[in-house]
């Protein structure tokens, strides 16, 4: 609703036409006023046009019979208008005019273009095509359509597990691949410690056996010196005798308070000696032991390296199998994936054909 410049409400200007089955569309339309002494019996237009150009009137209202229905009330207008707004209702008038032309063009030339398409319509002759025979093969084809798609759902679904399974048993090969290197060098450091070891025992062994032959060689030694000394006293007391014989008493007094005491001496250098004797032999049985404690202490580390190498040997074996088992298991996956992208690939193939 547009409002004049004294107040007033204009009216809305409505066209209907013959092509659109009497819809109606609003559109702006202005009313056009001469204000003055014959404000009262003034008369309003609102356009009525078709949208084919058909059809198109005008209809005028009096004024004072809209006041009399009550549409509108003009008993306490202002109805004084000045020289601007007769300028401004004048060019609104103008603007109306131009534009009620331009409609009465636009509508010849949609009334021309409504009976060129008439014209064509008649013209053309539509032929219409029967295509039932065909729908029952067009449903067949799309039912097969739909199973083949559901069958390749459920392969490309097989595929993704049999991927991640395979994923999986990559990964466990990766970790027994780690786990028998990681037991491998351990396997080579005991080794090497096995070598040191069994070097260590062979020079233990070597020492050992130097000690034993030291040893018997002091026995000798000792039994020879033994012997000699036994031979070299009795020789000491014979000779004695002999000369004790073959003096008179009165010079074998002195000599036999000497050798007395010598005698008596003796028995104190042989305690002596087999004192010195028995701590040889202790302080040798000793060493003897402390090697003999080493030897034995190397031979249970030796015995319990070689148990431990028979375990890492047996684990080795079973980390040998279980990796075989995997490189099968990873092989039959890979064949099972060739076999059914082949499949899928023929299967695609034979319903794109």
């Amino acid at each position: 609703q547009y409002k004049t410049p004294s107040g007033l409400p204009g009216y809305i200007a409505k066209w209907e036409g013959p092509g659109h089955s009497g819809e109606r569309r609003n559109a702006m339309s202005l009313s056009s006023r001469s204000f003055g002494q014959r404000s009262t019996g003034q008369k309003t237009m609102s356009v009525y046009g078709g949208a084919g150009g058909s059809g198109t009137r005008i209809s005028v209202g009096q004024i004072d019979y809209l006041s009399r229905s009550g549409a509108i009330n003009t008993n306490n207008l202002d109805l004084h208008v000045d020289a601007n707004e007769k300028a401004t209702l004048q060019n609104l008038n103008d603007r109306l005019a131009s534009y009620l032309e331009k409609v009465h063009k636009l509508e010849k030339e949609n009334e021309r273009l409504e009976k060129q398409i008439a014209e064509w319509y008649t013209s053309k002759t539509v032929i219409r095509h029967d295509y039932s025979a065909y729908m029952a093969t067009i449903e067949d084809l799309q039912n097969k359509i739909r199973e083949a798609t559901m069958v390749n759902g459920s392969t490309y679904l097989e595929i993704d597990n049999s991927k991640l399974a395979a994923d999986d048993f990559k990964m466990k090969y990766e970790t027994e691949l780690s786990m028998r290197q990681a037991v491998e060098a351990d396997i080579a450091g005991l080794k090497r410690v096995v070598d040191d070891l069994t070097m260590c025992k062979m020079d233990l062994e070597s020492q050992q056996e130097s000690l034993k032959e030291e040893l018997i060689m002091l026995k000798r030694n000792h039994e020879e010196v033994k012997l000699q000394r036994k031979q070299n006293i009795s020789k000491f007391l014979k000779l004695p005798f002999r000369i004790v014989k073959l003096l008179p008493p009165h010079a074998v007094e002195p000599n036999y308070e000497k050798t007395k005491q010598k005698f008596f001496l003796l028995p104190q250098q042989k305690s002596s000696l087999e004192a010195t004797l028995l701590e040889t032999q202790q302080r040798y049985a000793a060493q003897l032991s402390g090697l003999q404690d080493v030897v034995t202490g190397l031979e249970a580390q030796l015995s319990s390296l070689s148990e431990n190498i028979r375990e890492m040997e047996l684990k080795y074996g079973n980390l040998l199998d279980i990796k075989t088992r995997l490189e099968l298991e990873i092989s039959e996956y890979r064949r099972l994936l060739d076999g059914e992208d082949v499949v899928s690939s023929s299967s695609s193939s034979k319903v794109v054909d």
